[in-house]
C-alpha cells in the first residue's frame, strides 16, 4: 500500500482571492520524514507534471519535479526543483502553513528567494511586494512578518539549516518515485 497521501496546495494573496493552485501533490508519511525534520514538525510535499491552475483561470503542468517543505510557524516555504544542474530553490515569503488531510494554504505575499544549484543567492520580485503592499494595503504588523520572514529564511539559506540539503530532497524524492511506480515518465 503506498503511504503517501494526495493533497492541494492552494496559494491566496492577502485579499483573499485565489493566487495559484497545485492540483496534485503528495505528502511524505510522518514515518518517513527525515529525524531533522520530523523534529521540527515540518511537511513535506511532492509533485511532477502536476496541473497548476493560476488565479485567472490559466491552466498549464509543471515539468520540474518539486519537493516543497512547509515549516510551522515560519513566514515563508522552500520549494527544491529538481533541475539538470541540482537542486535549485524557490522561496516564497508566505504566512505560516494552514495544513489539513488534503489540504495546504498559506497567503503569498510576493518576495520570493532563489539559491540555483551554484549556490547564488537572489532576492526577487521586491516591485510586486511594493506593489500589493499598497494594493491590499498591509499591516505594519504584515510587513514586520514578511521582513523577519525575509531574514529568517536568509539566515537558514547562509548556514545550510535544514531543509537545505541536496541529498535529503534527492532522497524523499527517490522513495516517493519508488513507491509510484505508474508514475514513471
Amino acid at each position: 500500500m503506498n503511504p503517501y497521501s494526495s493533497c492541494v496546495i492552494k496559494s491566496y494573496k492577502h485579499d483573499g482571492h485565489l493566487h495559484r493552485m497545485w492540483v496534485e501533490n503528495w505528502m511524505v508519511p510522518k514515518q518517513l520524514l527525515h529525524a531533522d525534520h520530523a523534529a521540527r514538525s515540518i511537511t513535506v510535499t511532492i509533485n511532477e507534471y502536476t496541473k497548476i491552475i493560476e488565479g485567472d483561470g490559466k491552466e498549464w503542468t509543471s515539468r520540474i519535479p518539486g519537493v516543497t517543505f512547509f515549516i510551522p510557524n515560519e513566514w515563508f516555504n522552500i520549494v527544491a526543483l529538481l533541475v539538470d544542474e541540482g537542486v535549485r530553490y524557490y522561496c516564497n515569503i508566505a504566512s505560516p502553513p494552514e495544513i489539513s488531510e488534503h489540504l495546504v494554504t498559506y497567503i503569498d505575499y510576493d518576495l520570493d528567494v532563489t539559491v540555483s544549484p551554484s549556490g547564488f543567492v537572489q532576492v526577487v520580485d521586491q516591485d510586486e511586494y511594493e506593489l500589493h503592499r499598497m494594493q491590499y494595503t498591509y499591516t505594519p504588523d504584515v510587513e514586520e512578518h514578511v521582513m523577519r520572514g525575509l531574514d529568517s529564511l536568509l539566515e537558514r539559506i547562509k548556514e545550510h539549516a535544514p531543509p537545505f540539503g541536496e541529498e535529503q530532497v534527492m532522497t524523499y524524492y527517490q522513495m516517493w518515485k519508488e513507491s509510484m511506480p505508474d508514475r514513471q515518465r
